[in-house]
């Protein structure tokens, strides 16, 4: 009989195809959902609690009752909120743009959950992820890009230590989708035909400012759009409502494509350009986790491919060590609408080498 794994069950196909593969590896599984809903309303739970609400917990109840495994809802509401929720909120208060599933992988998913494991005597955790874990000849552990591409989720994935990692298993990288529903069909899970989560699981409506809002108590006064040279062209809605690159819902009409170029909070501007003012070669990133290498002293360069959002499809850039937290990172040709907030992961090939949380560019708020 193999170790003991906690596989972390959302109540999807691809969690659920995780915890059917190990069984039939000769692991001793036990199936976990992670109850992190903050609305008490069984009807607001039901309906809005996402990959974990109670229709999710129900999914993945039957999924473990089909497989003959233990199974345990366990409450990580208060590391959800504070880890997830409370920097979402933050972070859109500043004028940054969070990525809080990278934030809930890391702090809830693989954190708390791999405690919780350890607490029930488990050996590994394991997730329904896209992606793959190898060791290398260094002896550091490393995530790899997932067997279907157009899957892969390590950018999500690039900040987990080498402890947590150590312990993970991610069986369904190995396969494509559809094999995953096959396997999902053959062995008789409900779920093979459930249809994939697409939104952030506390936000189900994607009225990000509204949540914001209700959840703080605090209004968003709206301010100016202004030109690149600082010129008012128009009234906004408030700050939190838009991110670098947008270009629907600006409400402006200048007779040509409008994009979001910048945010300047202190003065409650959105700075407004063409889609060619997005693009920059250049950014600066911190809370950098190096991955498949050791860390970097300061000065020290790197060549790799750097991806700066989930779609991006990656460019190659110049990565050096500013100091113990910061790296300066230079695209050898400009990409477009580098979002202070959002990560940037670095590749050699089909290996993670590490990645950072993004807090500046070339900056249009400073040039009037």
């Amino acid at each position: 009989m193999k170790k003991k794994v906690a596989v972390g069950m959302s109540g999807g196909v691809d969690s659920s195809v995780a915890a059917y593969l190990l069984k039939e590896q000769g692991y001793d599984v036990i199936g976990v959902t992670m109850q992190i809903w903050q609305d008490e309303d069984p009807l607001e739970q039901a309906e809005n609690g996402g990959c974990c609400g109670l229709s999710a917990v129900d999914d993945a109840r039957r999924v473990a009752s089909v497989l003959g495994i233990p199974y345990y809802v366990l409450n990580f509401k208060r590391e959800f909120k504070e880890n997830v929720i409370d920097y979402f909120m933050d972070e859109y208060m500043h004028a940054r743009t969070p990525n809080p599933c990278i934030a809930c992988n890391r702090y809830v998913k693989w954190e708390a959950l791999l405690k919780r494991a350890m607490e029930l005597g488990c050996d590994y955790i394991a997730t329904g992820h896209y992606a793959r874990i190898a060791q290398l000849e260094n002896g550091r552990f490393s995530l790899m890009k997932s067997k279907t591409t157009k899957k892969d989720q390590t950018y999500a994935l690039y900040n987990l230590t080498q402890e947590q990692l150590s312990r993970t298993l991610m069986p369904v990288g190995d396969y494509e989708k559809d094999s995953i529903r096959e396997m999902a069909l053959k062995a008789g899970l409900p779920v093979a035909h459930k249809p994939d989560s697409q939104e952030i699981c506390f936000i189900p409506d994607h009225d990000y400012a509204s949540y914001i809002e209700r959840e703080t108590g605090k209004t968003f006064e709206p301010g100016n759009f202004v030109d690149l040279q600082g010129n008012i062209i128009g009234k906004h809605k408030g700050i939190i409502h838009y991110t670098i690159g947008q270009r629907k819902g600006l409400g402006l009409s200048l007779g040509k494509p409008a994009f979001v170029v910048d945010i300047c909070p202190e003065k409650n501007e959105v700075v407004i350009g063409t889609n060619e003012d997005t693009f920059h070669d250049y950014l600066i990133a911190n809370q950098v986790n190096w991955m498949s290498i050791p860390d970097l002293k300061k000065g020290d360069e790197l060549l790799v491919t750097a991806k700066i959002r989930y779609s991006h499809q990656g460019a190659r850039c110049n990565v050096k060590m500013l100091d113990d937290t910061r790296v300066e990172c230079r695209f050898l040709e400009p990409v477009r609408a580098i979002t202070p907030g959002q990560a940037v992961v670095f590749y050699d090939n089909e290996y993670v080498v590490g990645g950072a949380t993004i807090i500046t560019t070339q900056n249009p708020c400073q040039d009037f």
